[in-house]
């Protein structure tokens, strides 16, 4: 109990420092967090991971990149929407304009370059890793929420209650009061494996998920990046991600 106490102590302390001196620095101090944040992208003579998925390919009643995901990382699903953790989902997308056609396909962290999440957590329980994955520490994560607020995908989750979901007995479960969401599996990756809901997909026989080295040009996909007509979700914004779309 005293744990817990301490921890929304901070919470609120955290909060009322945090808020106060945005205001009193004022908004140029974001693009100088920004820059200094840019020093630290991804190593480029190393790893740097990231995936393309293929519409065309995605087939509308297909979930088995949702349901291996969520077996594989333990997501929580309770049957309420209030409650409900999603780190991958299917999503139907269209333009806006007058009868355009309806596309189906798996949305998750962007896993950006220049990751919001990252640069507005003020402890840093939100980083990026040098082969450019980003990762929640769920140690560290003290629920502020501000990654949520700034991640313009709204894949960010927070667990507003214990997750206790035992899907996969070898990795952790959530406690209440943390954020979360997808990593691209790297406890698999660093292993040398497939993200799951990628493996999933193949196993399917859909094929619409392709993962590798974007750094490495024999990769499957950076070839794919390198010939194809690919297309990040707003990519407007300058937060450079790293999962791409053919056909979106």
């Amino acid at each position: 109990m005293k744990k817990e106490l301490d921890r929304r102590e901070f919470v609120k302390i955290g909060g009322v420092v945090t808020a106060g001196t945005a205001v009193g620095l004022g908004l140029p101090l974001l693009p100088l967090y920004r820059a200094s944040a840019q020093g630290e992208v991804a190593d480029r003579s190393g790893k740097r991971w990231g995936m393309v998925i293929d519409v065309g390919k995605c087939k509308d009643d297909c979930t088995a990149c949702v349901d291996a995901c969520r077996k594989e990382n333990n997501v929580a699903l309770f049957g309420d929407p209030r409650f409900d953790i999603h780190w991958i989902r299917k999503a139907k997308i269209s333009r806006r304009v007058e009868n355009a056609r309806e596309i189906s396909a798996p949305l998750l962290c962007n896993q950006c370059d220049d990751p919001p999440c990252a640069l507005v957590c003020p402890v840093q329980a939100t980083y990026k890793r040098k082969d450019g994955i980003v990762i929640v520490d769920k140690h560290r994560c003290i629920g502020c929420r501000y990654c949520l607020i700034a991640c313009p995908y709204n894949m960010r989750m927070f667990n507003f209650k214990s997750n206790h979901v035992r899907y996969n007995e070898t990795y952790p479960t959530r406690a209440h009061g943390v954020s979360e969401s997808c990593n691209f599996c790297s406890h698999l990756v660093d292993q040398g494996m497939q993200p799951a809901c990628v493996e999933a997909c193949k196993q399917a026989g859909g094929g619409a998920m392709v993962f590798g080295d974007l750094n490495d040009s024999s990769s499957e996909v950076a070839k794919l990046v390198a010939s194809r007509r690919i297309r990040g979700l707003r990519e407007d914004l300058g937060t450079k991600p790293k999962v791409f779309y053919i056909g979106l």
